[in-house]
């Protein structure tokens, strides 16, 4: 953090989601040098995360750079597709809208960016990330820095216990990564922390295109084509109102089927949907 900081100055900025990552700000602050913080503001983060954003600020006595999207993008993908489009086709196209293209007008005057990716957050896509990288998902010459690629979450978290570090208390819910508030769910004990985003999709391609470059342009292409007819179904017994239990309809299958990492128990839900049927 602190070579980066002092390469490039005012010319780098810390990219804060409002999760661990304010790993990212405390570590800045102990450098003792000026730094710059931006958050992707979607319009549909939860209202604990909102609140955490407030929180951050005074602690560090910083003014975070907000970046939304353009209100004309999303009135037209609502009006096209309805609010919930993705829970059908697939993250990307919303992602793309609410989230990728803020973050190359956050980057514009930028040379470099800080981004709290880990290689354990997801082995499909991050496992060969390194701490410097030439970013190839956005025009320009842009270098991004992970600064905790090769420590783990246990690490992460060790260190915002011993500096005291404020958190998201969507953490203490059962949330680990943490995203938008409609595709985003808390995880059980045993899942993959990635397993709370996106859960309706493709386990292996869970990146919303802001670390697009971690991805070959093969697995982009198959990310891409995933997602085809999927259903999220609340579960009718109220112990799984926090967890909902996740079923998918693929177009051409003659009845729903389980998520593969699903632990819950979905036969009385599979037999409902059958008397439905």
């Amino acid at each position: 953090m602190d070579r980066a900081l002092e390469m490039f100055g005012d010319s780098i900025a810390i990219a804060f989601s409002g999760a661990e990552d304010v790993a990212l700000i405390e570590y800045a602050k102990l450098t003792g040098r000026p730094f710059r913080v931006f958050s992707l503001d979607t319009g549909r983060l939860n209202p604990d995360t909102y609140e955490y954003f407030d929180t951050v600020e005074r602690r560090y006595g910083i003014h975070t750079a907000y970046m939304f999207p353009e209100a004309d993008e999303v009135l037209a993908l609502g009006r096209s597709k309805g609010l919930f489009s993705f829970y059908e086709d697939g993250h990307r196209e919303c992602c793309r809208v609410r989230k990728v293209r803020p973050l190359r007008k956050a980057l514009e005057g930028l040379k470099a960016w800080i981004a709290g990716q880990r290689k354990d957050q997801s082995p499909g896509t991050r496992a060969d990330i390194p701490v410097v990288q030439g970013d190839p998902s956005f025009e320009g010459s842009s270098i991004k820095w992970n600064p905790v690629a090769n420590g783990d979450g246990k690490d992460v978290w060790k260190f915002l216990r011993s500096m005291d570090v404020p958190v998201n208390s969507l953490h203490s819910q059962g949330y680990v990564s943490i995203g938008c508030e409609p595709c985003t769910r808390p995880v059980l004990p045993g899942q993959h922390e990635r397993e709370g985003r996106w859960w309706w999709e493709d386990a292996e391609a869970k990146e919303c295109g802001l670390h697009k470059g971690n991805i070959s342009q093969d697995d982009a292409r198959e990310a891409g084509a995933n997602g085809n007819g999927v259903a999220a179904i609340n579960s009718v017994n109220g112990t799984h109102d926090i967890f909902p239990t996740i079923l998918f309809s693929p177009k051409h299958a003659s009845k729903p089927i389980r998520y593969p990492s699903e632990k819950r128990d979905a036969d009385s839900l599979l037999e409902f949907i059958s008397f439905l049927q």
